[in-house]
């Protein structure tokens, strides 16, 4: 036991520096500046320690093995003289039990001089480095440093199972003029649960889990959990390297998005959703399997309800504990890189839910929000709208992004929901919203934060990609900032799915009326650059699944499918399939069930899925297939017939590759003899035929090619008679 010196007496008489108010302030959870008393002070020429220590029923300090007792000066307060030097507190609590903690008011801040200047200046790019709770060592101390942005509130606290979730017993000092709350615990560590409990603008008391918080409890709880992300020794140094020339407009570029949560399940284990482990080797192998090249999640930042598929986030820079902490998140990001996959993320700054426990009225104010309910809230999805003309908040997210392709190696980023970003008057009727200064409904703050954050991006690696999910035809969605576009890398081509799925949804026999839906797409697939999307939206919501979308008995079903999807992946623009769609699931996708994996073992469905296989190897490995994806010289008609509903078209890559012609039949007619131009003499060999047997056709078609023979047609000196098997896409290639 340390030696106790008895010290001078206990007076009556307080410090200068402590007042009866003061005592008052610190028992209630009420005062508004906790470290002008706690911990050590100087009054006159003596050192005094402040303690406030709930259930004790002695207090004394440590130092260099002498003990000094505290007295109680009022409430849980204790307070006295005390030698200099390091010191630790001694607590006696009510029951007898003893410990010794370090003071965390004995401990100078943690935040540099130009940390706060950038805080303070709305413009720390690095946001994640400086708020949410820090595993780290200070002044010789192992604990946790917790910092969050709250400008308005009055006090706020660490609470946990540290400190019995007591607000009164860690509250935050604040940094400068930056409107940040910081606070070093020691003895705090990895995986302790927490939350900030902020005394608001007006008074009001409200639990919040960390904005910046890299780690949740699983919900419904709802703390944050201290997660060290620091140390995970990355091992893909190489696909870093060289993923520039994957994100480019000129590579194949085929994605799966995923729900996670839904993807395939483990029903030996309670019907729970594979971990990222068991992901990593499961579904990186299988969309390897597949020839996919990218891997796209739908989002994974915390989110409180699984019915929101993640696009109701209230931690972003948290991914969600559903599947393992975030050290097993990069081991499946690296296992794709491993694969050659590269893993894009649903990234949602475009609204965020209201839970009690998120960024609504943050500090007791409107911080992250609008105040007004007609530029701040989403009646379609009854969520809160960021307001992204205060510089902190586009500060905030900006930083988030660069966050996931900084800590989690992420390959970019997809953009939810931008269009109801960009207009003021987004699902709103007249007086429901307020123009911008000149009177219309562009929203500029959000034009400009989707600007900076693409700068940002780009700017920290040009290697990755930004995708939009934009569904109006906002000019220059995929054209450089600097050029007065948004700057995104690639747009979704809304417009291509809606008409061309329009289309395939007609009876055959009906077609011949639509067939601009299925041509007209090309008037502008050179605009932007493109993705052409059939994703999760699609399959969702009473819109029935892909197949049964089709019309037709079942054989024309699966032709129909076949058909479409071969002409896909044959048309100009990147490809995006939901998961499911490419085995042709029977059902709608169900958020809370698996895939059904058992369909896809029946004959029909696994021809569709070897035909997706076989494009995505045909598409990577063909360049006139992707490398004039969003070139018009990559593209080039070749016959349109309404009549008919048969298309021809030919795609052309870099000069001495091989140019690709497709011919479409969507009609349930065989064509036979049926004669269309060619770009080239030569032998032209059929790569793939969508009635293929393999694929679950009638293996009508060309006997593996033909030849060009000098009869004019199209346009061209050259023709070629093939056989287009009925609901079809035959797509040949000239061979060297």
């Amino acid at each position: 036991m340390p030696e106790r010196d008895a010290g001078p007496k206990p007076s009556s008489r307080l410090p200068d520096f402590l007042t009866e108010a003061d005592i008052a302030a610190l028992n209630s959870g009420n005062h508004a500046a906790p470290f002008d008393v706690l911990g050590p002070h100087k009054s006159g020429n003596r050192r005094w320690i402040t303690s406030f220590m709930p259930d004790a029923a002695e207090v004394s300090a440590v130092v260099g093995g002498r003990e000094t007792a505290l007295p109680r000066v009022g409430g849980d307060v204790f307070c006295g003289p005390v030698a200099g030097g390091a010191y630790r507190l001694k607590v006696r609590n009510g029951d007898g039990t003893l410990h010794e903690i370090d003071d965390p008011f004995a401990l100078d801040p943690i935040l540099t001089d130009f940390d706060q200047y950038l805080l303070s200046e709305g413009t720390h790019k690095e946001l994640w480095r400086v708020l949410g709770a820090h595993v780290t060592r200070h002044k010789k101390l192992d604990g946790v440093h917790f910092a969050v942005w709250a400008p308005n509130a009055r006090r706020v606290s660490v609470v946990g199972e540290f400190n019995q979730w007591d607000g009164r017993r860690h509250p935050m000092r604040r940094a400068g003029e930056t409107g940040v709350w910081e606070v070093f615990l020691p003895g705090v560590g990895e995986g302790a649960l927490y939350k900030y409990e902020i005394v608001g603008a007006e008074g009001g008391l409200a639990l919040k889990a960390d904005p910046v918080g890299f780690g949740s409890q699983h919900p419904p709880e709802k703390a944050s959990v201290v997660r060290d992300i620091e140390g995970y020794g990355w091992k893909d140094a190489g696909w870093m390297a060289e993923r520039a020339e994957r994100a480019s407009r000129a590579s194949a570029i085929s994605i799966y998005e995923v729900h996670l949560g839904s993807w395939r399940r483990r029903y030996d284990d309670g019907g729970r959703p594979l971990s990222y482990k068991e992901l990593a080797r499961d579904l990186v192998g299988y969309a390897k399997f597949m020839g996919f090249t990218h891997i796209e999640l739908l989002p994974i930042s915390e989110f409180p309800f699984d019915g929101s598929w993640g696009y109701q986030p209230v931690g972003l820079f948290a991914p969600t504990i559903r599947f393992g902490p975030p050290h097993e998140f990069r081991d499946f990001v690296e296992a794709a890189h491993a694969a050659d996959i590269g893993v894009l993320l649903d990234w949602v700054p475009g609204h965020f839910p209201t839970d009690e426990h998120g960024l609504v009225q943050f500090d007791g104010t409107a911080l992250y929000e609008h105040a007004d309910p007609r530029e701040g809230f989403h009646q379609d999805w009854n969520t809160l709208i960021y307001n992204y003309g205060r510089r902190e908040v586009k500060n905030y997210l900006v930083s988030n992004a660069l966050y996931w392709m900084e800590e989690y190696h992420l390959d970019g980023l997809r953009v939810d929901a931008v269009a109801s970003m960009l207009y003021r008057d987004y699902s709103r009727e007249a007086g429901e919203w307020v123009p911008n200064k000149d009177g219309g409904r562009e929203n500029y703050e959000a034009i400009a934060f989707l600007q900076e954050m693409n700068t940002a991006v780009y700017g920290a690696d040009a290697s990755v990609m930004t995708v939009a999910e934009e569904s109006t035809s906002f000019p220059g969605v995929s054209q450089p900032v600097h050029g007065g576009g948004l700057g995104f890398g690639y747009k979704w081509n809304m417009g291509w799915m809606n008409d061309t799925l329009r289309y395939m949804e007609k009876d055959p026999i009906h077609r011949r009326h639509d067939h601009h839906l299925m041509t007209f797409p090309i008037d502008w697939a050179f605009t932007e650059n493109f993705i052409l999307p059939i994703s999760h939206d699609e399959v969702v919501h009473g819109k029935g699944s892909m197949i049964e979308k089709m019309p037709g008995s079942d054989w024309e079903k699966f032709a129909n499918l076949r058909a479409y999807y071969a002409f896909m992946w044959a048309h100009p623009g990147k490809k995006l399939l939901f998961m499911g769609c490419e085995f042709a699931q029977p059902e709608e996708w169900i958020h809370d069930g698996e895939l059904n994996w058992g369909a896809a073992d029946r004959p029909a469905n696994k021809g569709v899925q070897q035909l997706v296989r076989d494009l995505n190897a045909l598409y990577c490995a063909t360049p006139a297939l992707h490398v004039g994806d969003c070139l018009p010289e990559g593209f080039a008609w070749l016959h349109n017939d309404p009549a008919q509903s048969t298309i021809g078209f030919a795609r052309f890559g870099a000069e001495g590759d091989a140019p690709v012609v497709v011919m479409c039949n969507f009609t349930p007619v065989e064509r036979l003899s049926f004669r269309v131009g060619v770009p080239a003499p030569g032998f032209w060999e059929e790569v793939l035929n969508s009635d293929a047997a393999i694929y679950g056709g009638e293996n009508r078609g060309n006997m593996g090619g033909v030849e060009a023979v000098q009869e004019p047609c199209d346009g061209h000196a050259q023709s070629v008679r093939l056989t287009l098997p009925p609901l079809s896409v035959v797509i040949l290639r000239l061979r060297d």
